[in-house]
């Protein structure tokens, strides 16, 4: 099983890169395979919004992006981490899923979707103010990137009054929260393998 991790926080050794690792290292502690990208530390530009994916699918921009796109068609889930930042993703987390919007053509305009296997994804994040819907705007963009990649929304780690670097090492449950959704999303894989579906 290949459980792929991105951090979109600017803020490298984060609160959300802390949770994306101990979920990671619950996935790993249950025999996955894991691979974790930094986008903050890749060169990937906007989406140019040039319509070059329609015809193939493909995107024409050649950055590092080209570097995620064979992950995100061969992993079996996927755990999305970013602040949050005016209510919303941060920058490098949305470029990077508007640059998805040559899957988007592939799946609704070639009507070749990405797979046809049960994925899963994650939505890992934090904030730092306590506002109710604080995590709602943010919520519903990863949402549609997940059902583009053909991905089911599978869980969430979201935590409100976080914001100083390292606070959430002094959260009562996060980190222990974080590692055993890695850990819970492989068991249940392996038992719907089992099962045979």
């Amino acid at each position: 099983m290949k459980v792929v991790g991105i951090s979109g926080s600017p803020r490298r050794e984060g609160n959300t890169e802390t949770l994306l690792k101990e979920f990671l290292r619950g996935a790993e502690e249950k025999g996955a395979e894991t691979l974790l990208f930094i986008l903050p530390e890749m060169n990937i530009a906007p989406c140019q919004h040039c319509d070059g994916c329609l015809a193939e699918g493909k995107c024409v921009v050649e950055d590092d992006m080209w570097l995620i796109y064979p992950e995100l068609e061969t992993l079996d889930a996927v755990a999305l981490a970013s602040p949050i930042q005016f209510y919303g993703l941060t920058a490098d987390a949305k470029a990077m899923i508007d640059r998805c919007q040559a899957f988007w053509a592939r799946k609704y305009i070639l009507k070749r979707p990405l797979s046809e296997q049960p994925r899963k994804g994650i939505f890992i994040s934090v904030g730092g103010t306590k506002f109710r819907d604080l995590f709602e705007p943010a919520k519903a963009t990863v949402k549609i990137f997940f059902r583009t990649i053909d991905v089911e929304y599978w869980g969430e780690l979201l935590y409100r009054g976080v914001d100083e670097k390292g606070a959430i090492r002094q959260h009562p449950t996060a980190l222990k929260e974080a590692f055993l959704l890695g850990k819970r999303l492989v068991e249940e894989a392996v038992i719907l393998a089992e099962k045979g579906g």
